[in-house]
């Protein structure tokens, strides 16, 4: 012990440095809770990004669509059952009314967008799956939105 002015007595301590395991394991387990929150919502925003493309690339077939029938006496491809069957080389979507025919975002099995025709060509139902739940549909009337269930049909749910 040393004494210094007016009497009072110091005691040396030992200086610690660092940090105690236990507060080493709370910071490690907050980084964990705040990781696994990021990659959650991070996860749901790429599933709404990649349906807002679905939505967008069936709207470019609505698009060439209302071209091809302004170029074809108000009709529209007559008993189509397949986007392949609408789109591309020979197809009745060639390059004259669409670049090029979109495809799903993730090009998986789950979300390939369907197409029917009315065997008179008078009306049309494009679709698309969604990963979000549900399907997007655009038909020929104008209607467009969200359905619970896979279309079988040229007839639109809405």
């Amino acid at each position: 012990m040393k004494k210094f002015k007016k009497g009072f007595i110091f005691q040396k301590r030992k200086i610690q440095r660092g940090f105690t395991l236990i507060e080493l394991l709370v910071v490690i387990s907050i980084i964990g809770i705040l990781a696994s929150l990021t990659l959650v919502s991070y996860t749901g925003a790429q599933k709404q990004t990649r349906d807002t493309q679905r939505r967008s690339d069936l709207n470019q077939y609505r698009n060439a669509l209302e071209n091809y029938v302004s170029a074809n006496n108000g009709l529209y491809p007559a008993g189509l059952d397949s986007i392949a069957a609408l789109c591309g080389a020979g197809n009745p979507l060639d390059t004259n009314f669409i670049a090029s025919c979109p495809v799903d975002p993730l090009n998986a099995d789950d979300y390939v967008y369907g197409f029917f025709s009315s065997a008179t060509g008078d009306a049309y139902l494009i679709y698309g799956g969604l990963e979000t739940g549900g399907f997007w549909e655009i038909c020929s009337n104008g209607k467009s939105g969200k359905i619970a269930v896979e279309p079988s049909s040229s007839v639109c749910g809405l």
